[in-house]
């Protein structure tokens, strides 16, 4: 019996996904996408609208598939930075899993490769930035507050906003080391210092 039409489209953009978190959005071209997934140019265009489109869908997927549970674990009401490194530990476990180096984060890659020249990409990796700075941000406040400090907005953003930058770094630099205990001595690190600064 063939598959329903959702059900191909489901495994394509899953298919597909894989394939440009690995290779990257430039280095895919039409001809890859039908190898990787066994989808005709024909479908790939019809199902999908062609690889632009399919790639969004793919960001979207990606969202859905690997950031939403991994991140999860930060947006809970009251969590705090032991929440963040779980996020972190969970994270660099499934790379150890697959093997390091790996490919690092499908959104961090698109925001150096991609999104700088086209503002549809632009405006989903800027999304995807700004709910890891809020949940960043709602995890200091939570440890301030458990502390009985008062952190000044201002400053609990811009903590939250370095770790933002250091999250899309770690996962940069999880594409060029095999060892993970590199990233974890790096995120204990960064948690160290933010715990101090949030304690000064």
């Amino acid at each position: 019996m063939p598959r329903a039409k959702s059900e191909k489209r489901e495994n394509l953009v899953s298919t597909a996904m894989l394939h440009f978190w690995r290779h990257g959005y430039e280095a895919t071209s039409v001809d890859d996408l039908v190898r990787a997934t066994g989808v005709s140019r024909q479908g790939i265009y019809g199902d999908a609208g062609g690889k632009d489109a399919l790639f969004v869908q793919c960001l979207h997927a990606y969202v859905e598939a690997v950031v939403t549970p991994a991140f999860a674990r930060v947006e809970r009401n009251g969590a705090m930075l032991d929440a963040v490194a779980d996020y972190f530990e969970h994270q660099i476990a499934r790379g150890q899993e697959a093997g390091l180096p790996g490919p690092g984060c499908l959104l961090t890659n698109t925001m150096t490769e991609v999104a700088p020249h086209r503002n549809e990409i632009m405006h989903i990796v800027a999304r995807h930035n700004e709910r890891l700075r809020q949940g960043f941000a709602a995890a200091i406040t939570n440890t301030a507050t458990a502390a009985g400090r008062t952190l000044d907005r201002r400053e609990c953003y811009a903590l939250a906003t370095t770790l933002v930058v250091f999250a899309n770094g770690l996962w940069t630099m999880s594409r060029t080391v095999d060892d993970a205990a590199v990233l974890r001595g790096a995120v204990l690190k960064m948690l160290q210092l933010t715990n101090s600064r949030i304690a000064a």
